[in-house]
This record gives structure tokens, sequence and C-alpha cells, in this order.
């Protein structure tokens, strides 16, 4: 047992709870949370297994205009009974425990994390790890949703230097952001292999020289704007089966200007009765 000041070890005094007081300015909040909460946290892999990696998570819920407040620290209880297995399938649990210990009638959870793959050169074979920006974001009450993004780091080459130039062509390395609203679970390495697929060509954590000119000349014979890459993920999309919606955007860190490209496509399937993801 710790040494107590003297002070603090008189009678307890009763701990109040502030926070389910009444509130009397008649003014309900749309979400109230935590944000920027860091948390081991476990993602499912498609080949079998999870993989432990580190969730920045915003958690929050609805609070009725007569309350004060909420109760911050059950947002963190209710992620740590529930953190070794974070996916499509087990986040409707975590927003329905938010849901039953905050008495709220909708929940909301948003999780940024670095997703790992082992990856070989192209050539030698060389084994090295990739890491790919993903996240999840849910809510669960009045209004059930469900969003996958992934961003893909990609190599892009100009088809107008290409055509343009006697000498080679600028290339650069852009980025896909890739939000799906899915209808059943769909991997995060099958969204990360359709959009590597139509690049110029993939990056890849370690290359030796045999590599190196693979991947040169392999974006070389696939030059590609902006355009094209929101146009040929799109494309791919729109074959599948299991998605509701979907917002690509598309951004090349420029090597030869002092700008970035841009270009963006949204689109919700014919029939789906969702909103668009903004």
């Amino acid at each position: 047992m710790p040494h107590l000041p003297s002070a603090l070890r008189k009678a307890p005094h009763p701990l109040v709870d502030i926070q389910n007081s009444r509130d009397d300015r008649n003014i309900p909040i749309d979400k109230v949370g935590v944000r920027n909460v860091k948390y081991p946290i476990d993602v499912r892999i498609r080949e079998g297994g999870l993989q432990r990696t580190v969730g920045v998570f915003t958690l929050t819920v609805d609070l009725p205009h007569e309350f004060k407040g909420t109760h911050m620290s059950r947002f963190l209880e209710v992620l740590g009974l529930h953190s070794a297995d974070i996916s499509s399938l087990t986040i409707p649990a975590i927003l329905s425990d938010l849901r039953s210990r905050l008495s709220a009638e909708t929940a909301h959870l948003d999780v940024a994390f670095t997703y790992f793959r082992e990856k070989a050169a192209p050539v030698t074979g060389k084994k090295g790890m990739m890491g790919y920006e993903c996240g999840f974001s849910a809510a669960s009450g009045a209004h059930e949703d469900f969003i996958t993004t992934v961003n893909v780091p990609v190599t892009t080459l100009c088809p107008c230097s290409k055509e343009i130039s006697d000498y080679g062509a600028h290339n650069q390395r852009g980025y896909v952001k890739l939000r799906i609203r899915p209808s059943g679970l769909i991997w995060l390495e099958e969204l990360i292999d359709l959009v590597e697929s139509v690049a110029s060509a993939p990056l890849y954590p370690v290359l030796k020289r045999p590599d190196e000119k693979f991947v040169t000349e392999l974006a070389y014979m696939n030059p590609r704007f902006v355009e094209d890459m929101v146009r040929e993920v799109a494309a791919r999309l729109d074959q599948r089966a299991d998605l509701l919606a979907y917002a690509i955007e598309v951004e090349n860190h420029e090597s030869i200007h002092d700008h970035n490209a841009y270009a963006a496509i949204s689109r919700v399937v014919v029939g789906a009765n969702v909103s668009p993801i903004c």
C-alpha cells in the first residue's frame, strides 16, 4: 500500500457522477468521445491468422440534450475488450457494446493503421516488408455503415513525356486512395493487388540491379496519367458484385513540376440504396 499524504487519509468523499447530471441548454450533441487513441490491435490476414499493428482510433457516440457529459473511460474499456481482432466482422460488436455501455442511440468508430505485407522483388526474389496505410470507418444505430480504406503507393510514368522525348520519360510516385463500402468481406490484400495491377509499376521494399532494370522498363511500357489510373481502378471495381459504393483518389507527386497531379471518381452501384462516399 503506497504512503498517502495525511490530507488523503481521511474518510473518502462521495464520488459524484457529474457526467450523468442534467444539462438545461436543450442541445443534443451529434458526436462525443475520444480521438487519437493509439492502441495495439490485431488485423486479419487473407492467408489466415492475425497481424499485430498499432491502430489510431476515434470512438464517439451521440449525447442526448439532457445529459451533461459522456463517460470517456468506457470507450477505452470497450476497445480493450475487442482489440484482439479488428475487422468488418468484429467492429459491429464494438459499436453495439459502445451503444449499450454509454446508453447511446448511435456509435461511430474510425481506425487508421499500417498493414504490412512481405513482398518479393520481381527478378531476384529478394524479400522485404511493405507497409500500406489502411483504415476502417463504421457507424451503428439509426444509420449503419462500414467503409474500408487503403492507400497504395505506385509508380506512374507520364505518357506525354514518353511521347515527346527522344530519351526516356519522367516518372513519379503516385498514391491511390481507395475507399469502398462493401456488401461482404473484402480483404485488404485484394484491394492492394487491384490497384498495383493497373499502375505503371508497383513499388517494392528491396530492389537489386536486375529488379531495378525490370521495374524501370515495366513502367516505361505502361505509361499512366492520373486520369488513366483513376479510370483503370474504377473499371475493375465496376466488375465486382460485392460493392455498394466506392471513391477513388489518385495523386502523383510530380518529379518535374512544383505541384501534384490529381484525379477522383466516386460512384454508387446501380440499385444500391446507400449514399455516396464523400
